[in-house]
Order: structure tokens, then C-alpha cells, then sequence
């Protein structure tokens, strides 16, 4: 994954190791692109390329939310595994046509994780 387009943070690595049912994340978007955050330490970061916006439109996706205006921020309600998986999207490098094999995957994975909840009420 090249880091003109994101990253992901050592912090969101250690986040991930402890399994949680919910975790309340901020995806706000300003000048340099999108950046998730959980508890004001950032976790990923999609760069305002072009890549990197739809490395970020993917990542909206998987949390079950749609991309903030500029300036403005969205919350997102997820358990660690929709966000290990959101994370694994940020790694894809979307300019290798394979990326996108392993896209659909991770979305399918984050939506039914997403939709667990409510199949058990």
C-alpha cells in the first residue's frame, strides 16, 4: 500500500487485539482527505488523492456510514472486527485490479458483522 494514498496507525493495531462489541468511531473529513479516529488517537488516514478518496469511500462503506462534507464529521458504531476489516481496506493498493478481489470480500465480511445485530433481535 503506498502512503501517498493511507495509512494506518500502530495504535489502531493494538486496538484490534482486544475483541469489543462496540467501538465509537469519528470519520471526519477536512483539506488533507479522511481520517478515522476512535477516542481522539487517529487510526487511518486516506489521503486526498485520488486512490486515496476511494480507498476512503471503501472505508465509509465498510463502517456502515456515508463520507462527511468537508469539515464535518460522522460517527460510526462498529465492533473490532468490522474496524479490522475497514482497516484492511485502507491497506489495499487500488491501483492493482487484484485489490479489488479482496475488496469485495472485506465489504461482504464488514456488512454481515455490521448486520449480525440485528439478526439476533
Amino acid at each position: 500500500m503506498p502512503d501517498e494514498q493511507s495509512y494506518v496507525t500502530e495504535f489502531s493495531d493494538d486496538l484490534i487485539t482486544r475483541p469489543r462489541a462496540h467501538l465509537r468511531l469519528l470519520l471526519s473529513q477536512d483539506d488533507d482527505g479522511l481520517a478515522l479516529s476512535y477516542e481522539d488517537n487517529l487510526l487511518a488516514r486516506c489521503h486526498l488523492t485520488r486512490e486515496g478518496m476511494v480507498a476512503g469511500g471503501f472505508l465509509a462503506r465498510s463502517l456502515g456510514v456515508k463520507v462527511p462534507p468537508l469539515g464535518e464529521s460522522v460517527t460510526a458504531r462498529v465492533s473490532t472486527g468490522v474496524l479490522y476489516r475497514a482497516l484492511g481496506i485502507c491497506q489495499l493498493d487500488f491501483k492493482i485490479d487484484a485489490s479489488y478481489v479482496v475488496l469485495d470480500r472485506l465489504l461482504e465480511e464488514a456488512d454481515m458483522q455490521r448486520g449480525a445485530k440485528s439478526l439476533a433481535e
